[in-house]
């Protein structure tokens, strides 16, 4: 841990009286003032100083007050004192906005610990390597669900409903991870235009759950109601096998730049807390106004006592952490993957057992790391992602243009055996999280659809969301009834999600993928809090309905077949145990040559994923890729110990029903085979 460890920040009851301690070393004053349910401000005391701990004992602090800060200190450009403007106790379990959605007046809410039940659903503990992870908004998830409780769609307790668990325990998903639910508020410019945050990547509360998604009964309740329903939601997934994860942002908060009121740290110590010039002037490295300073020791504590928290109260399993390049900065602002901070949330007790992941990138000079992090963390491959989009995708866009393709089977062989030539063999593939979507960007559905971003309605006249999506819309963009462009979409996102769920590393998932979900051509809907864009379309057509199936086949196959689910890399010609052997072979089932690698002409490859499991069989599974539009002749390679193959899987099938995978059905060795392009198979190898 840390040197100069501040034990008990916030509000915490000592002899029978509640107690509020905040941190601020450049303070020269600090007074906690109560406000009333309309915001009227009441009492106030001045806390007394202990070196940088303020401290103040008093029982109309009890469970239930509303209170702020009104913190004196010195004029500089380093600091961002304003006495008028009350701050937010930063270890507040609970936030509560008394003004309005345009005109927000924060406060803190002292809050009673509760004891809950977890029924002996705690922990759920599966590891990553066997993770399956769904990325959801938590209300965009059920907002429109017909199937959940009217007063409770869009909720804590929406994700909570058996209908919608039970959705996600059919898919195969292991682990719900979810955008913000840490207590947070929208930017300036979004009320000024009427428009809210709605992923929520502005937070207010690292200890508070966001109130607006407890049911409108839990916000009347009061705060300890919203945190039951929290946790409820936990025990119901963890009840279901389903772990949680949270989307957490460590890297900036909602204070903003300098042009807003302070509602955080700005006045609380802005020359602490915020990376700045040496004139004093904020280091943006988030693109949103401010950047958390973790070269700083009481900044490293706050953090690790928020990850602390939500695992001890709320039972979650997991963080993936917003722009984490930000938190590796050190004191010049250059990312070191020896950072303490970084070390400490892989090796603290309370958080050994925890999933790590990192959004590895942020906006500063030097912010893409992918593959940088230390032992411990996983990442986000946005490497994986683009080269699956090209392939499948983009390329295709490449060839009906020019007549031939761009891009060759090498780079996408080696993200599919699971990156290692961007990630350690200390760390393996479950360093690895591979996605094709996620929240920001495009739909899987859009990926297929659109050749373009569509981004007008977020007010930023276009300028915001990538331009480079490797998309491509098959023939016509957006919407069309032409069913030869809607068979080719159609099977692009069989075969970019056959892909990705036969790649080592740790597969995730973006909501409403498996149901075929639109955003209508918007890459960058942050502000769309609607049903046009933000919320998931339950009313499913047959070809949804159809897409959910596959999917599901292809979770099950990834769940009985471990080799697909390595824990290390294997760079010999031996089969091994936790580790996969690929061995790679052409249309004809001969070993690859080395000019077939980088040759685009070369698209139509198999190979064959070979692991020895504990009981001393071989678990052996082949895949077909044919990555061009041509039908083409194949032969199955003939392989020492394999007596043929059976059919698991097959991209080019409409319905999952017509896949032929009767164990009567075995194709031997050698046998040709005539492939429709652009598609994939997936065989289980037979002793």
């Amino acid at each position: 841990m840390d040197d100069h460890h501040c034990p008990d920040l916030g509000i915490t009851e000592v002899d029978g009286l509640p107690r509020l301690r905040v941190w601020s070393a450049n303070a020269t004053a600090v007074t906690a003032v109560l406000f009333d349910a309309d915001g009227a401000p009441g009492h106030e005391w001045p806390l007394e100083r202990d070196g940088d701990v303020w401290e103040v004992r008093n029982a109309e602090l009890a469970p239930g007050a509303r209170y702020a800060l009104r913190v004196e200190g010195p004029d500089g450009p380093e600091h961002g004192f304003d006495p008028d403007a009350p701050v937010l106790d930063p270890y507040a379990r609970s936030v509560e906005n008394l003004g309005t959605a345009d005109a927000p007046r924060w406060v803190s809410r002292s809050v009673a610990a509760e004891p809950f039940d977890w029924g002996g659903h705690r922990d759920v503990g599966t590891p990553l390597r066997d993770a399956v992870i769904y990325e959801a908004h938590l209300k965009g998830l059920t907002r429109l669900a017909h199937f959940v409780p009217e007063e409770e769609r869009g909720t804590y307790k929406g994700l909570a409903h058996p209908n919608v668990v039970a959705h996600l325990k059919n898919l195969g998903i292991t682990a719900v991870e979810l955008l913000p639910i840490q207590a947070f508020g929208s930017e300036t410019h979004l009320r000024r235009d009427g428009l809210t945050n709605y992923w929520g990547y502005n937070t207010l509360g690292f200890f508070a759950p966001h109130p607006d998604y407890a049911t409108a009964r839990a916000r009347a309740e009061g705060p300890e109601a919203i945190a039951r329903e929290v946790k409820e939601m936990v025990r119901a997934l963890h009840e279901a096998g389903i772990e949680v994860y949270l989307d957490v942002v460590y890297n900036h908060t909602a204070d903003e730049g300098d042009g807003g009121a302070p509602v955080l740290f700005r006045g609380l110590d802005r020359a602490v807390y915020y990376r700045q010039d040496g004139e004093g002037g904020l280091v943006d490295v988030t693109g949103c106004g401010n950047s958390v300073d973790t070269s700083q020791p009481i900044v490293r504590q706050f953090v690790l006592d928020s990850l602390r928290y939500w695992v001890s109260e709320f039972g979650i399993d997991g963080y993936r952490f917003d722009l984490a390049t930000t938190l590796g900065r050190n004191a010049e602002h250059h990312y070191t993957a020896d950072h303490p901070l970084l070390r400490t949330i892989v090796e603290d007790e309370a958080l050994r057992d925890v999933k790590i992941i990192a959004e590895p990138w942020d906006v500063g000079i030097g912010g893409w790391q992918t593959g940088h992090f230390p032992a411990g963390w996983s990442e986000w491959n946005d490497e994986y992602r683009d080269l699956l989009r090209r392939f499948w995708v983009e390329s295709f866009a490449h060839a009906r243009a020019t007549g031939h393709h761009r891009e060759s089977i090498g780079r996408l062989a080696t993200a599919i055996a699971g990156s290692s030539s961007r990630f350690s063999d200390e760390r393996g593939p479950v360093a690895s999280v591979n996605f094709v979507t996620a929240h920001d960007g495009f739909t899987l559905r859009d990926l297929v659809s659109y050749n373009v971003k569509h981004n007008l309605m977020n007010h930023e006249l276009g300028r915001d969301g990538t331009d480079s999506n490797h998309s491509y819309n098959f023939g016509a963009e957006g919407e069309t009834a032409d069913a030869g462009i809607l068979e080719a979409r159609r099977l692009a996102v069989r075969n970019l999600m056959g892909t990705l769920l036969i790649s080592a590393g740790v597969p995730m998932l973006t909501a409403g993928d498996e149901l075929g979900r639109t955003q209508h051509g918007n890459n960058n809907p942050y502000n769309q809090d609607n049903a046009e864009f933000g919320w998931i379309d339950w009313d499913l057509s047959e070809p949804q309905e159809e897409t959910i199936l596959h999917m599901r086949r292809l979770i099950e196959i990834r769940r009985e077949h471990p080799v697909l689910r390595p824990s290390r890399y294997n760079h010999s010609a031996e089969t091994l145990e936790d580790s996969t052997r690929f061995e790679w072979f052409d249309a004809f089932g001969r070993h690859m040559d080395d000019w077939q690698w980088n040759n685009p002409a070369s698209r139509s490859v198999q190979f064959l994923a070979s692991s020895l499991l504990p009981d001393g069989r071989t678990d052996r599974v082949l895949v077909i890729i044919h990555g061009v539009t041509d039908p083409a002749p194949f032969r199955l390679p003939r392989l020492e110990g394999v007596s043929g193959y059976r059919l698991l899987w097959d991209s080019a099938a409409y319905r999952v029903s017509e896949i032929d995978t009767d164990a009567m059905s075995v194709a031997a060795p050698q046998e040709r085979m005539r492939l429709v392009g652009p598609s994939m198979r997936i065989y289980a190898a037979l002793d």
